[in-house]
């Protein structure tokens, strides 16, 4: 089966907005120092350039979880792949994610993340589909909200590819038996 691709924010506009939310941020943290948890492999593209854009110290760690597998949609089961090196006790925390879908990975982690103890835990998303929402996350620092589409591009990818695109883009598949 083909697929193609759509652009849906150009880099121009990912760039802009990512400027804004690492200012924000700076400006929420000023004196402090932020630690950054990025949830791999899919929020690497977005931590790299947030974290360019904090003016504040910044540490970062990582995790991977996965819900997705090969599908387009999330399977509902979450699954620790990696977890952090260190500890974040009282740690001011911003946990990076590429896009917030049903909610469900991100409610789970933010929950096991907050039982370690942080001083203080935020959630930081490229991308938020609220109308796929079942489960209610905070999130923090949204860069867009975008319509219930599958995207790839910024570190988002459909069967590991397509994360190098410099974009966010849509997957459209030429047979409509996939949706």
């Amino acid at each position: 089966m083909a697929e193609h691709i759509r652009v849906l924010l150009s880099e121009e506009e990912v760039d802009a907005r990512i400027q804004v939310i690492g200012s924000q941020i700076s400006q929420d943290y000023a004196g402090r120092q932020v630690h950054l948890v990025c949830v791999l492999k899919g929020g690497s593209f977005f931590l790299c350039e947030l974290a360019k854009r904090i003016t504040v110290p910044v540490s970062i760690d990582f995790m991977s979880v996965s819900s997705y597998g090969k599908d387009t949609k999330s399977s509902g089961v979450v699954k620790i792949v990696k977890d952090l090196d260190e500890s974040i006790k009282d740690k001011d925390v911003i946990v990076v994610e590429d896009i917030v879908d049903s909610g469900r990975t991100l409610s789970y982690l933010m929950e096991m993340l907050d039982g370690r103890s942080p001083a203080s835990l935020r959630l930081c998303t490229l991308l938020d589909k609220p109308d796929r929402r079942v489960v209610d996350v905070d999130v923090h620092y949204t860069g867009f909200q975008i319509p219930d589409e599958f995207v790839v591009g910024y570190g988002l990818d459909y069967d590991q590819k397509y994360r190098n695109l410099p974009y966010i883009g849509v997957v459209e598949f030429d047979n409509k038996e996939q949706e």
